[in-house]
């Protein structure tokens, strides 16, 4: 798994839990919503975001991701007549028609077809029952411990539940694979002789959107997961049983960006301080991020960087040494922390290497 996909899921399993939503400057028509940072993890606005819910054809991002990590795209899948009969929305499969894995995608995520999902599961899966273990493995995996999948559809079921939170959880996760986000954001496709326009307006009203999944049935009601991006931000949304979706994603989105400004506090490879050098010849030596860190900062908090050294620095000092890190704080409180490394080398003073060598000759 991607080091970066590691590191947002870790700052999701602590923030989503215990990083409350700080302004009600926002209201949705939904029985339960959340607004996430994307690469933080941290909580923009909630409501009810714990509550279990019925999540309709929004399940189909699990079906992706499921697909895309255990599948291949150029897969050759043959239809069965199962597929065909599932009810609901469809992409229109006939019986023993041979479409590529890919393209039975476009048809899941544009379409939002059901059948095939179907012919997904099967395909990935060996059946419906394989691949639905599938998907709750990935579920254990993302964190997403409210939640239940029976069914690779969406399908109302006793057992096939998440919650809001969760599917933030999912969706930020979703957004860390190229070939999931180059499909969601795709308004119109012409692939495997079918023309496929996809349901999600919010593609269409929204400068930055860029994608993910409806979903609707009589008991779920609409049932909503988005995505945008401004200035480098991500944003995630989720509305669940709301029937103002896509108004209120876009209240949320802007609410969110204009609120929660993402500050970089650390830029891959640029330094972020100095460290002495003891018997160098150089005094000093900078300290570079060995990644990159932003977080969204609200007006009157305060992010702050703390630098923690490893240990004193002693010459010869190889450029790339980790060195410590730096510990980035909000209102006091640690929010993450990156490694710092040696930004260059620093030889020995010619005293110092002259008396390390003749320390080492024969008296």
């Amino acid at each position: 798994m991607p080091k970066r996909l590691l590191c947002c899921l870790a700052a999701l399993s602590i923030l989503f839990s215990v990083l409350p939503c700080q302004a009600r400057a926002v209201s949705t028509s939904a029985t339960s919503a959340i607004l996430v940072d994307a690469d933080s993890g941290r909580v923009l606005y909630e409501q009810n975001a714990d509550a279990r819910m019925l999540i309709a054809s929004t399940t189909k991002i699990m079906t992706a991701l499921v697909a895309i990590r255990e599948g291949d795209l150029a897969d050759i899948v043959t239809v069965k007549r199962e597929a065909t009969l599932t009810e609901g929305s469809s992409m229109y499969l006939k019986e023993g028609e041979q479409l590529t894995l890919e393209t039975l995608l476009y048809g899941l995520m544009l379409c939002s077809g059901n059948d095939a999902a179907v012919a997904i599961a099967d395909h990935v899966g060996g059946s419906q029952a394989g691949f639905v273990k599938l998907m709750n493995e990935t579920a254990r995996e993302l964190g997403m411990d409210s939640s239940s999948f029976a069914n690779p559809n969406g399908l109302d079921h006793e057992d096939h539940y998440s919650t809001a939170r969760d599917m933030a959880a999912l969706a930020c996760a979703a957004m860390e694979n190229e070939t999931l986000v180059r499909i969601v954001s795709t308004r119109t496709v012409t692939i495997g002789g079918r023309t496929m326009t996809n349901h999600n307006k919010l593609l269409a009203y929204m400068d930055g959107c860029i994608g993910l999944k409806t979903g609707y049935t009589r008991a779920a009601g609409r049932t909503l997961v988005s995505c945008a991006e401004q200035n480098g931000q991500r944003l995630v949304a989720v509305t669940l049983q709301d029937g103002n979706d896509w108004a209120d994603h876009q209240a949320l989105y802007e609410y969110g960006f204009s609120t929660y400004p993402s500050r970089r506090a650390a830029v891959l490879g640029e330094a972020l301080d100095r460290a002495a050098v003891q018997g160098g010849l150089a005094a000093t030596v900078p300290l570079v991020a060995a990644d990159a860190f932003s977080w969204p900062v609200a007006a009157g908090e305060t992010l702050e960087t703390r630098i923690e050294l490893d240990g004193a620095l002693t010459a010869p000092v190889a450029a790339g040494t980790k060195a410590g890190q730096a510990v980035f704080t909000l209102d006091s409180k640690e929010v993450g922390r990156v490694d710092l490394l040696c930004g260059a080398s620093v030889p020995p003073k010619l005293e110092s290497a002259l008396g390390a060598l003749k320390s080492g000759l024969p008296g």
